[in-house]
């Protein structure tokens, strides 16, 4: 039994148990890590020199890009040093730091997404509304929304998560400092705090679920209704990059954090770690740059210019 005051460091889950398998973990997660900084980075660039882009869209897009590589550059690149140094620490206050920060992007992420759907369902559903419902004013008050919101629920996760007294060793069963992960180690007697905060963060994740697939039903009762094929060929190919990114990140990231412990294992644990928290942030700029036609453009563009 240690006490959280005596813990100076943390073991994290070391990713394979021979120095040749860690290697090639080591060269996996520079792949992906390279993938998510070069397609996120084109697209920073890309959209504000593209006078065409400066859309509500591409906007919130923008911002999406922005905590993609903030969150995978907050987790991957210390698995990276553990991998090939083979090592396992992390220190208290690097543990501590590492949470703060990918709660944060992550949270941004999910606020970005849920803003990125209303922006789906109001040029869907909506058109001759859009200018004035999507304003730029509008646009930055809501990106601004879902930097605060994020900012103050990472706050306040690691604020409870770090307050709890430590009493089941320092071994995380994860390649990074993950929520559920330090509560096995915190003391049973302080259930009820840590359920509190769970039961705050997981209503009001759950209402913007429930945002989400109310917009999503109305943007496809809208799209079936349109006559002509082309134009429902278009506005599918308008939300479906969203759907496609929203899909992967909801459905792997609420499994992480909500499925039971009876059918948790380590294996499992990191296979779903890895789903919502790395390959999400690869993944969407390839997504969107191979469905929008203006974003492809626009980086065949700069492209061009800069060789």
């Amino acid at each position: 039994m240690s006490n959280s005051s005596s813990i100076r460091h943390f073991l994290l889950l070391a990713l394979a148990d021979t120095q040749q398998l860690q290697l090639l973990h080591f060269c996996l997660l520079l792949g992906i890590s390279l993938a998510a900084l070069l397609g996120n980075g084109l697209i920073i660039s890309a959209i504000p020199c593209g006078h065409h882009l400066h859309m509500p869209m591409f906007f919130f897009l923008l911002n999406l890009a922005l905590s993609d590589l903030g969150s995978i550059c907050t987790t991957v690149p210390k698995a990276m040093h553990n991998s090939l140094w083979d090592t396992r620490n992390i220190s208290y206050s690097g543990c501590a730091a590492q949470l703060f920060f990918f709660l944060f992007f992550i949270s941004a992420e999910y606020f970005l997404l849920t803003v990125m759907c209303y922006d789906c369902y109001v040029s869907i559903c909506k058109p001759l509304h859009y200018g004035t419902l999507l304003g730029s004013r509008a646009c930055a008050h809501m990106a601004e929304a879902a930097w605060a919101s994020a900012f103050l629920n990472a706050l306040l996760h690691t604020a409870n998560t770090f307050s709890l007294p430590l009493c089941h060793g320092n071994t995380l069963g994860q390649f990074f400092c993950e929520i559920p992960q330090l509560l096995k180690l915190s003391c049973s007697k302080f259930f009820l705090r840590k359920l509190g905060v769970s039961v705050f963060t997981t209503f009001f994740a759950f209402g913007c679920f429930v945002f989400i697939v109310f917009s999503y039903v109305q943007i496809f009762r809208a799209v079936l209704r349109i006559p002509s094929e082309q134009g429902r060929h278009k506005a599918f190919s308008t939300c479906l990059p969203h759907l496609a990114m929203i899909s992967l990140f909801v459905s792997t990231s609420f499994f992480a954090y909500l499925k039971p412990p009876s059918i948790s294992s380590p294996s499992l644990d990191l296979a779903v770690s890895v789903l919502y928290s790395v390959v999400p942030p690869a993944l969407n700029p390839l997504i969107y740059s191979l469905r929008n036609q203006k974003l492809k453009d626009a980086l065949r563009k700069m492209m061009t210019s800069c060789f």
